[in-house]
């Protein structure tokens, strides 16, 4: 199965969720699914985020290994207007999910767990 059709099958098995990219340490998007928006770009969205909240991903792994807590496997970020789910792949790569505020982190952070052998295949 290719990186796109996991990640569509992720965004269309998740409710609320506006797009699903997997991406690299770099910042740079591998594969990515959106969610059809006409008021917002919602590829941006998800790709602004990624980048962003990917740097955020980094730094809470070196506090993890300062900590000596193990390897850090999720973070997850609720804003006013957007949930945050970011999962590691492997040391080089991640997943980035963006819902809505009302939107089932729960199912999405399951389905993001759910497919991470079938992404690592593919890596």
């Amino acid at each position: 199965m290719s990186f796109d059709a996991i990640l569509t099958e992720i965004l269309e098995a998740s409710p609320g969720c506006h797009g699903v990219a997997l991406m690299g340490i770099d910042g740079i998007s591998i594969s990515q699914a959106t969610a059809q928006r006409d008021d917002v770009d919602l590829d941006e969205v998800v790709s602004v985020m990624g980048v962003e909240f990917g740097r955020v991903l980094e730094e809470a792994r070196k506090a993890t290994d300062s900590v000596e807590g193990g390897s850090l496997e999720e973070l997850y970020v609720r804003m006013g207007r957007y949930q945050l789910a970011i999962r590691g792949v492997d040391a080089e790569t991640y997943l980035v999910m963006v819902l809505s505020v009302d939107g089932n982190a729960g199912k999405g952070r399951y389905l993001m767990r759910r497919h991470l052998l079938a992404l690592r295949d593919e890596l």
